[in-house]
């Protein structure tokens, strides 16, 4: 066999050019990957946004999601806002059917804009819609089309899921209806800071399923087809997805929902307290076992938490048998409720455990100040 000197120099040149692309790209990834950190969060609405996205694929899924997908495409419909001016544009998303006669969840800020809003269903007929109410706190619209017979979503228990459980995103990403994708329930209770106001509700179940705008106001539904979220918002630095994706847990929604059809605007209860989470040096003054619970940092005087007993220093580690680790947790179980209801406490006094029943809860404007 003939050597060629030329052509294995040439060749060695050519492997060191690539070697030096493959380390620079590398560097380039893991470089991305640190700043994570300071990925911003943001809704998955859409308003005439480019086609770009970065899907992934979970590992290690189950063999197929078809029986669960076939199930609920259809309890999940498009939704358009279109301003007075065609120069204003477009802006939409997704919803939720929850009754066969015409209601339908998407988020707020979807159709927050204001415009005409039309929904849009998969076998593609068009309905005006009308905006039953809003609830800016939690992110929350309910719709309402003309329309019976329709398929409808029921609600999961969103207390009873689990991290590492499956979970399928049904939406309109990009406007391309029913769009379905898989992932795991990442973590519950996330506060990513997103809603704006004092009285805000952030207590997001948090997925790596694959969300985009489009998708905002969309289901997050388990494997038996029960609505466990509604997709609302994604961290991300490039506007796509990056693997971090969050839904208002169903509870809360429905909650949400049966106040606004039947009052059209939320009735929100309070405790009447200002709160921390508990970390490392609260716990260690206070002598705690473990760093979790929230921590009483100020009781309102004639609220709830004040006619309750509830004192300064009093860390809450559950509301009716439900653990609240974080405060998140708290203001989505107290804003589960409307005012009048009676709830239980369970909190950690002088390194006791005690429970405060007949906790009645107050109007939110029945208090001065106070988060939650």
């Amino acid at each position: 066999m003939d050597f060629n000197p030329a052509g294995i120099a040439l060749t060695l040149a050519i492997n060191a050019v690539f070697t030096l692309i493959l380390f620079h790209n590398f560097e380039k990834s893991h470089t991305a990957h640190l700043d994570q950190q300071r990925a911003s969060a943001q809704f998955t609405n859409y308003t005439n946004i480019p086609m770009e996205a970065k899907p992934s694929v979970p590992f290690g899924m189950p063999q197929d999601f078809v029986a669960t997908a076939n199930q609920v495409t259809s309890a999940v419909a498009n939704i358009s806002v279109r301003s007075g001016s065609a120069l204003e544009g477009y802006s939409g998303g997704s919803g939720v059917i929850i009754s066969h006669n015409g209601y339908i969840i998407t988020n707020n800020h979807v159709v927050a804009g204001g415009g005409k809003v039309a929904v849009t269903l998969t076998n593609k007929r068009t309905y005006p819609a009308k905006v039953v109410g809003t609830d800016p706190t939690t992110d929350l619209a309910l719709l309402k089309i003309e329309e019976t017979g329709l398929s409808a979503m029921r609600y999961a228990n969103s207390d009873d899921i689990n991290v590492g459980e499956w979970v399928l995103a049904v939406g309109n990403p990009f406007n391309l209806s029913s769009t379905v994708t898989a992932g795991i329930i990442s973590a519950k209770g996330r506060n990513i800071n997103i809603l704006p106001g004092m009285y805000s509700i952030e207590s997001f179940i948090q997925t790596d399923a694959v969300v985009n705008p489009g998708n905002s106001g969309g289901a997050l539904v388990n494997m038996a087809g029960e609505l466990v979220g509604i997709n609302s918002a994604i961290m991300s630095e490039s506007g796509g997805y990056e693997g971090y994706s969050f839904a208002i847990p169903s509870n809360l929604v429905k909650k949400v929902m049966n106040d606004l059809k039947e009052f059209g605007k939320v009735h929100r209860a309070m405790l009447g307290i200002t709160i921390l989470d508990v970390n490392n040096e609260i716990a260690t003054d206070l002598g705690l076992s473990i760093v979790e619970g929230v921590f009483v940092r100020d009781v309102v005087q004639a609220s709830s938490a004040e006619s309750a007993g509830l004192r300064v220093n009093d860390v809450i580690i559950s509301v009716n048998g439900t653990k609240t680790r974080t405060s998140p947790e708290l203001q989505e179980q107290v804003a589960r409720y409307r005012p009048g209801d009676t709830v239980s406490l369970d909190v950690i006094r002088n390194n006791k455990t005690l429970r405060l029943n007949d906790v009645v809860l107050k109007q939110k404007e029945d208090t001065n100040f106070g988060n939650r």
